[in-house]
Parts: C-alpha cells; structure tokens; sequence
C-alpha cells in the first residue's frame, strides 16, 4: 500500500496539537482541507485514527501506534531524500539555489559570481519557488540552500541567518488618494481592499497583509492572484493595494503603479537557510559565507 508522506504529516500535526484548528494553523491550510485528508489517511489504512470530542481529537488505539513511529520515518526518508539529491549535485558540480520572489535583491548575481570564483567549475541552479513553498524547496530537499523572508513555517529545522531587513512599503494604483503622500501610515490601510495570495500560500500571504499587526482589524480583499503580473495588473486596475518589499518598486516598477513607504508596519528580513547537515558541507558554507560576507546596499540593515 502506498501512502502520500504529506499525508502522514497531517497526521502527525493533528496528532500532536490535539486539534484540527490548531494543526491547520500550523500546517497554513484550511481546516476543512485538512479534515479531508485526515479522512482520506484512515480510508487508506482501513482504520480510525482519531475520535472527535468537545476537547479536540483524540487519538484511538490504532492511531497512537501510528504516532509513535510515523515521525521517525518522516525523519529518515527526509534525510535519505536530500542526501540522494545532494548528492547528485555534488557530481554534477551543481549547487541548487531556491529563492523566493527576487531573492538577494540586486545583489543576487555578485554572490554567484563569488562563490563561483571560489569554487571553479561550479554552477549556481537558481531555482525560484513559489509563494505556498515559503522554504523555497529547501524543506523538500529539491535545493541545497535557500535565498527567503524570514521566518517561515519549519524553519527551526533548518539553519538560518538574517543576511538585511527592508522596510515594507505599499503599491498603490497611481491615481489613488494616498498616492501623493511622502508616508503612508499602515493604519490609514485598514479599510483599504487588499490584493492578496491565495490561501494555502499561509505564511506568505498573512505576512504581505500584515495580518498580525492590525490590532485585530479584520483584512478586506479585493482581489487573489497567485503570480507577479497578475498581483501588478490588479493593483494597477484598482481592484486593491498591497505592502510589498521597499526594493519592489526596483524590481516591479510598472506604468499605473506607485510606491511609497509605510509607517507602523514592521520590515521584511531577508534571510539564507540550509540544512543542519550540511554545516559540514564546505560547498554550501561556501554559499552561506559568500552572502554573509556581502556588502549590503544604502538603504537596507543587516
């Protein structure tokens, strides 16, 4: 019998927050998408895991034998996984870069170009994840190290270090009342339509509509896109605005569209992560030193 191991980490979540609500927090996916695949685990092993009670999900007899070994197995093939991919990698002479939208900013080609001077015959693969992958493949065991926004779900797994902070500014449709501002004051955003990311981008999304720090403000949406042109031609038609990255309005300038900066509104970190095993990986240290040596831009703080 095969089972899906993203399954199994379902499992593993409910089983140990004792809750759907609490485990579909945790894995950034809605309840109801979570209760599916819980019921999809138990048809497939032809058993009952979980009983519902008023104080959450308790696990049965089948269940708990499940719980003991499944996070152990998770764990070693895992490991097994990136080693094989690492590997391969290694033979090619191939170093597999995941990056979440512009990765180190304009920096990104300075520190390829100094770790392929200190590893000749070396190729950097830049590989760019999409928004529901917020550690860039590095998770997965698809990269070796990862250019991302700090934190991400899972990352007390992995190693990480901030390599600079940027502010989050707003993109605003160019003839709108805010505009003209030097300064947009996030509060004056809270009754604004947000364009935002699809749910299951969990963390990615909460983090670009600042959910968190709205004083409980609930977030309106005025419209969901899940790639860059779609997000621009969105704000650009006025269906809603958006914090971005202060470097966006570099990197995504477009007709229609005008930045500013924003204040009350904490920044966005930009950071590199690698597996814990490969702090004895010379290649990847290599990487690693490479980014943390950078000399970063004016403007941003490391």
């Amino acid at each position: 019998m095969d089972v899906d191991t993203r399954l199994l980490r379902y499992f593993v979540a409910v089983a140990e927050e004792g809750t759907l609500t609490r485990a579909a927090e945790r894995l950034f996916v809605s309840q109801p998408a979570l209760t599916k695949q819980i019921k999809q685990l138990e048809t497939r092993l032809g058993v009952r895991l979980f009983t519902r009670s008023r104080t959450g999900m308790a696990l049965t007899e089948p269940g708990r034998t499940l719980a003991e070994r499944v996070p152990s197995l998770l764990a070693d093939w895992d490991e097994v996984l990136r080693e094989t991919k690492s590997t391969a990698g290694r033979a090619a002479r191939l170093l597999r870069v995941g990056f979440l939208a512009s990765a180190a900013n304009e920096a990104t080609p300075r520190i390829i170009a100094e770790f392929t001077r200190r590893r000749p015959g070396w190729r950097v693969d830049m590989r760019q994840a999409a928004w529901s992958d917020p550690s860039a493949g590095l998770a997965d065991g698809d990269v070796d190290v990862a250019l991302l926004r700090l934190p991400f779900p899972g990352q007390d797994a992995l190693r990480t270090a901030t390599l600079f902070t940027e502010p989050r500014w707003v993109a605003l449709p160019e003839g709108h009342p805010l505009a003209a501002r030097a300064v947009v004051p996030f509060r004056e955003l809270w009754e604004e339509p947000f364009v935002a990311a699809p749910p299951e981008t969990g963390w990615w999304r909460d983090h670009w509509l600042a959910s968190d720090e709205r004083d409980g403000h609930p977030v309106r949406i005025g419209a969901v896109t899940d790639q860059p042109d779609e997000w621009l031609s969105a704000i650009a038609n006025g269906y809603g605005i958006a914090l971005a990255p202060a470097s966006a309005a570099h990197f995504y300038a477009r007709p229609g569209i005008t930045y500013r900066p924003v204040s009350g509104v904490s920044p966005s970190r930009v950071g590199i992560a690698w597996a814990v095993a490969d702090d004895a990986n010379p290649v990847v240290q290599d990487f690693v030193r490479c980014c943390l040596d950078r000399p970063w831009p004016e403007g941003i703080t490391t």
